[in-house]
């Protein structure tokens, strides 16, 4: 289970709007807001995709100018990662494999430029040995 706090922002001339669409929506539990237009919530899912699924939905809510993620707890998911981690050789296998072309190795260090969803799906099912 992960459970994630995000910070929501709104002008204040919508915020009483806003609070009220993020306590009827379904996605996400609200928890406190002031004057200025921050508001305080968080999400839960199984997993960091079904996290960015409700949070593009939080998103969308009309007047929302931004929604992030500020703090993340996933203590199976990080269990899971480290494991690799840990199983893992300090170099990857392919980057010593001289029969791999370097144009098929997949570079995922730049999270600017992704599809955080796509990147979150790659990441899990790589951790899990899924090809």
């Amino acid at each position: 289970m992960n459970i994630s706090s995000i910070v929501v922002k709104c002008l204040p001339k919508y915020l009483e709007e806003v609070v009220e669409s993020l306590k009827s929506c379904e996605v996400c539990d609200y928890h406190l807001h002031d004057e200025i237009g921050r508001i305080i919530i968080t999400i839960e899912g199984t997993g960091v995709e079904e996290e960015l699924k409700k949070l593009s939905v939080i998103e969308a809510i009309p007047h929302v100018i931004s929604a992030d993620m500020q703090m993340a707890y996933s203590e199976d998911e990080l269990d899971a990662h480290m494991e690799v981690i840990n199983n893992a050789d300090v170099v990857p296998k392919m980057l010593n494999d001289d029969n791999i072309d370097p144009r098929n190795i997949v570079y995922n260090g730049d999270l600017k430029k992704k599809d955080l969803e796509s990147f979150a799906k790659s990441f899990t099912d790589t951790s899990r040995g899924v090809k």
